[in-house]
C-alpha cells in the first residue's frame, strides 16, 4: 500500500479482491491523506451492498464517527473474475471522477458534455489520468465538504501531489482526452474552488502560497508551439493598487480567471554552414473569464461589467542550450501609433423674435478629435533571447496602463476609452473583454542561425512570459485600480530535421 502523502489509487483499487475474498468485510479503504498522526484522515473507501453484487466507492472523514463527504455511482462486479473491477469498469469509474468535477462548475457551457468522452480514449491512458481526476476530486471534495479541522493538511497535501511533475504530465493527457470545451470547463470548476479557498483564508488574515499559474502545459509538434495557461486572479501577484475598494466590487473582481493561449509557427531551414530556425506569432489569445453564474455576480458583486482586462504581456523565447546559437535577428519593432486628426468647423445662422435687436444670431464652432492606436508591439534580443512585448495604452494621453492610474479627469469625463470599454466601437478589447494577436497583425518573425551540430537531434527551447491584469472603473463609480502580473515558464521542443 502506497504511503498515506502520496498514495497510488489506481495501484490500489487493481489490486482489490473479488469481493468473493472479502471473507466477513464489508468495506476496505485506503488513506488519501491526513492531518497528522493519531488525528482525522481522508479516506477512499470501497464497499459492497449487502442485497446486489454491486459496490461503490466513497470519499470519507475518518473521525471517531466516519462522514462520507463523496460516493460514487453504483458499480457492478464480476464475481468469476479474479480481480473486483476490470479495466473497462475502472475507466467507467474514472468517467464518474469526471462528471462530479465538472459538475463543480457554476458557469458552465451548455455544449459541454462529459458524453463526448470516448471510453476507448479514456482506457487508453488510464494509468496516467485516472489519479489526476481522482485527486483533483479529492481537492474539490475537502474545499467545499470536509471538516475544518482536517481541511487544512489535506489541502496542502493533495495541493502538493497535483502539482508535482509526475501529475502535471499526467493532466496534460486528461486535457486531451476531454477535447477544449470540457478542458475549459474542468479548470473553472478548479479555479472557482481554488479562489473559495484563498478567499476563506485571506477574510481569515491567513496567506496561502499558490503556483502562479495554478496550471499550463504545452505542446510541440512539427511547425507548431502552443502553450495554454489558466490561473484565477485571486492567486496573481497584486503588483499596485489604490483607493480601498468596496466589498460588493472586491467580490466580482476575484471571482474570474485567466485563460490564455500562445501560439508560434516556427520553419526550420538547413543551409550549408548553419540552419536557420524562423519563428513568428501565430496568435495569442487572453481572456478574463467570470467564474460564477450572472445571477449571483449580480446579487453578492455589482454585476458582471467589472473586471480586469490583459494590459501587457511580455515573452521571452529561447533555446536552453545556447552555446550552438550563431546570431539572432528580430524585424522591426513597431509602427508608430495611428494617429486620426479630425478638424471640423460649422456656422449655425436662426432668427430671433420679432422684439430682438437684430433678429439673427450667428455662432461658429471647431472639434478637434486624435485617436491612438491602443495596443503597441515591440521586439528587442536580450542574448539569445527574443523579447516580445504588448503594451496597452491609455488613448486619453498615451501612458501605459499597467503601470498607471486612471488620471482624475478620466473618472468624470463622460465617455473615456475605459468606460463601456466592452461594448464601445472603439474598444481595444473583444466583446468578453479579452485580446486577439494574430501573426498578420502583431509580431514579425524571429531568426536564429544554429550551429550545424543541432542537425537530426531535438532541440529544447524555453518560453517564459508574464501577464499582467488590470482594472479600471467600467461602469461602477470608483476610484478603485489595481493591476496583477503573471508569470509562466515552459519547455518546447524542435526537431532538426537530417541534411
Amino acid at each position: 500500500m502506497a504511503s498515506c502523502c502520496y498514495p497510488d489509487i489506481l495501484a490500489w483499487i487493481q489490486n482489490l479482491p473479488p469481493i468473493t475474498q472479502w471473507r466477513e468485510k464489508n468495506s476496505m479503504s485506503i488513506c488519501i491523506c491526513s492531518s497528522g498522526s493519531f488525528q482525522p484522515s481522508l479516506n477512499l473507501s470501497v464497499a459492497k451492498n449487502l442485497q446486489s453484487t454491486t459496490i461503490f466507492f466513497s470519499i470519507i472523514a475518518d473521525f471517531n464517527l466516519p462522514i462520507s463527504l463523496w460516493s460514487s455511482k453504483p458499480i457492478k462486479t464480476n464475481l468469476k473474475s479474479l480481480k473486483l473491477l476490470d479495466d473497462e469498469t475502472i475507466c467507467s469509474l474514472s468517467v464518474n471522477l469526471i462528471e462530479d468535477v465538472l459538475g463543480y462548475a457554476s458557469n458552465k457551457s451548455c455544449s459541454s458534455s462529459t458524453k463526448v468522452l470516448r471510453a476507448d480514449s479514456v482506457l487508453s491512458q488510464l494509468k496516467d489520468t485516472f489519479n489526476v481526476a481522482f485527486l483533483t476530486l479529492s481537492l474539490l471534495i475537502c474545499i467545499y465538504e470536509a471538516p475544518a479541522d482536517l481541511r487544512s493538511e489535506c489541502l496542502a497535501s493533495l495541493k502538493n501531489q497535483l502539482t508535482n511533475r509526475r501529475l502535471r504530465g499526467a493532466s496534460k493527457s486528461l486535457m486531451k482526452i476531454m477535447g477544449s470545451n470540457l478542458e475549459e470547463q474542468w479548470m473553472r470548476s478548479i479555479n472557482l474552488a481554488i479562489t473559495n479557498w484563498i478567499a476563506e483564508r485571506q477574510a481569515s488574515h491567513q496567506t496561502l502560497k499558490t503556483p502562479s499559474p495554478l496550471f499550463s502545459y504545452s505542446f510541440s509538434t512539427t511547425g507548431l508551439w502552443k502553450v495554454q495557461l489558466y490561473c484565477p486572479v485571486i492567486a496573481m501577484d497584486i503588483e499596485s493598487s489604490s483607493n480601498p475598494a468596496h466589498e460588493r466590487l472586491l467580490f466580482s473582481l476575484k471571482y474570474h480567471q485567466l485563460e490564455c493561449v500562445i501560439q508560434f509557427n516556427y520553419k526550420v531551414i538547413v543551409q550549408e554552414n548553419w540552419v536557420d530556425v524562423i519563428v513568428n506569432t501565430d496568435n495569442i489569445r487572453c481572456d478574463v473569464v467570470r467564474l460564477l453564474n450572472e445571477t449571483l455576480m449580480t446579487e453578492k458583486g455589482v454585476g458582471t461589467d467589472e473586471k480586469h482586462f490583459p494590459s501587457r504581456i511580455s515573452l521571452h523565447l529561447a533555446p536552453i542550450l545556447q552555446t550552438n546559437i550563431i546570431s539572432v535577428s528580430v524585424s522591426k519593432s513597431s509602427e508608430n501609433p495611428t494617429r486620426e486628426i479630425e478638424m471640423e468647423k460649422g456656422i449655425e445662422a436662426s432668427f430671433d423674435p420679432p422684439n430682438s435687436f437684430l433678429g439673427l444670431k450667428v455662432s461658429a464652432g471647431e472639434t478637434v478629435s486624435m485617436s491612438l492606436k491602443p495596443w503597441k508591439f515591440e521586439q528587442s534580443v536580450y542574448g539569445s533571447s527574443a523579447i516580445m512585448n504588448w503594451f496597452l495604452h491609455d488613448s486619453m494621453d498615451g501612458r501605459e496602463v499597467f503601470s498607471s492610474k486612471p488620471p482624475r479627469l478620466a473618472l468624470i469625463t463622460p465617455k473615456p476609452w475605459f468606460k463601456n470599454r466592452y461594448s464601445s466601437s472603439y474598444r481595444p478589447f473583444t466583446r468578453q473583454g479579452g485580446v486577439i494577436f494574430a501573426g498578420d497583425e502583431y509580431g514579425k518573425s524571429v531568426q536564429w542561425k544554429v550551429d550545424r551540430s543541432t542537425v537530426g537531434k531535438t532541440m529544447e527551447w524555453e518560453i517564459k512570459g508574464w501577464i499582467w491584469l488590470t482594472y479600471w472603473p467600467n461602469k461602477y463609480k470608483t476610484a478603485y485600480s489595481e493591476t496583477r502580473r503573471l508569470q509562466f515558464e515552459e519547455i518546447l521542443h524542435l526537431s532538426v530535421p537530417p541534411s
